[in-house]
């Protein structure tokens, strides 16, 4: 399992794989395509019509556990019920699965939720993944600057600072107290996987002065020099799973973690608190692979999962924020605390480049991962 793929998976609430509902490679899509009718007119995100995919068959692939089986509950299952479209799941998701059925022209995944850069790396005609049909996909209510030549984001969340609210009579607000263990003593703790991506490397730029867009391209020798200064102070997390345990052990007095991650420990009666100023906006993707048997239902299935409705109960059921800008999930208290996409919140978070990354991930991923072995 390659790195990305631990990433991806910890941020699932759990990740266990899929029970009995899981489907072997293979025993998805098959055949020629049934015909279909999905009405005339311009698309419109949460709709299908009535019985149009009736004898289709779409498999959708994700990363297990909770969150798959929020995208099933607010997605997948509503869309089976209208389209009459056979809606099956596999998971977790490999990018070498993905390339192999696309190499051998075998492809029985048809929509694939995946980590934005992989994603953004494989659009265009050497990449693994169709063009995005907008004829079928609506993503007016998507906000700008999420949707790629190839994909739709999945869902959005934040990377943010959690403090020890018992640990700090004056809280930190924001990157430079995270980056100051002299004003702020104390343990960081920030992801230590062999993987790479927006995080701790634009939170070391953002400490040290730069403006929020003029971070990219990410001067990277700068924000290495910053994160050496603290090296002493940090300690590593692996998992989502791990992240969240060092905040309710205590054993972290400040974490880099996923939003979710933090929401989960909070909930769980760790008295940390979020710094949301200049926390960074990360973004999942879906997409359909090349050579899938039924595109148009694939893209039908995207289309409908990007509905206003269908996106706020996939937040109330995982607390992962919504992709359609007119959705309004129904949360408690501390549920809004949490999420990205409140007015309050969003305006100081900082949008991160998934298409640098994409273009810089090779060399970046061999610099890190020299830099963690010391």
């Amino acid at each position: 399992m390659s790195s990305t793929q631990r990433m991806r998976r910890a941020i699932a609430s759990s990740i266990a794989l899929l029970g009995a509902g899981a489907l072997l490679v293979g025993c998805a899509s098959g055949g020629g395509a049934p015909k279909a009718d999905l009405g005339s007119g311009p698309a419109k995100a949460g709709t299908v019509k009535e019985g149009a995919l009736q004898g289709s068959t779409v498999t959708f692939v994700s990363w297990g556990g909770v969150f798959q089986k929020g995208q099933m509950e607010a997605a997948g299952k509503p869309f089976a019920k209208a389209s009459g479209a056979t809606v099956l799941e596999d998971g977790p998701t490999e990018y070498a699965k993905v390339k192999a059925q696309v190499d051998n022209n075998a492809v029985t995944w048809d929509v694939v939720d995946t980590d934005i850069i992989w994603a953004q790396k494989q659009c265009g005609d050497k990449g693994l993944l169709m063009p995005l049909d907008t004829k079928i996909v609506d993503t007016s209510k998507v906000p700008d600057g999420l949707v790629g030549d190839c994909y739709v984001p999945a869902m959005q969340y934040g990377y943010v600072i959690l403090y020890n609210a018992k640990k700090y009579p004056t809280a930190p607000t924001g990157w430079k107290d995270f980056f100051d263990t002299q004003k702020f003593p104390g343990k960081r703790a920030i992801a230590g996987f062999e993987d790479v991506g927006p995080g701790i490397y634009e939170g070391a730029l953002l400490a040290d002065g730069v403006a929020p867009d003029k971070l990219y391209p990410l001067d990277m020798d700068r924000a290495y020099k910053s994160i050496d200064a603290i090296r002493s102070s940090l300690i590593y997390w692996k998992t989502g799973a791990e992240s969240q345990q060092m905040i309710e052990s205590g054993e972290a007095d400040m974490a880099l973690v996923w939003s979710g991650r933090g929401y989960a420990a909070v909930k769980n009666g760790a008295d940390y608190k979020p710094i949301w100023n200049q926390a960074l906006q990360i973004t999942e993707a879906l997409g359909v692979p090349k050579n899938a048997k039924n595109p148009d239902a694939a893209f039908a299935f995207i289309n409908y999962y990007l509905g206003k409705e269908q996106q706020e109960k996939l937040t109330e059921l995982t607390s992962y924020s919504p992709v359609n800008t007119e959705a309004e999930p129904k949360l408690d208290a501390l549920g809004k605390e949490y999420l990205t996409t409140a007015p309050e919140i969003a305006k100081q978070m900082v949008p991160t480049d998934a298409k640098w990354w994409a273009e810089n991930y090779d060399s970046e991923l061999e610099r890190w991962t020299k830099w963690l072995q010391g």
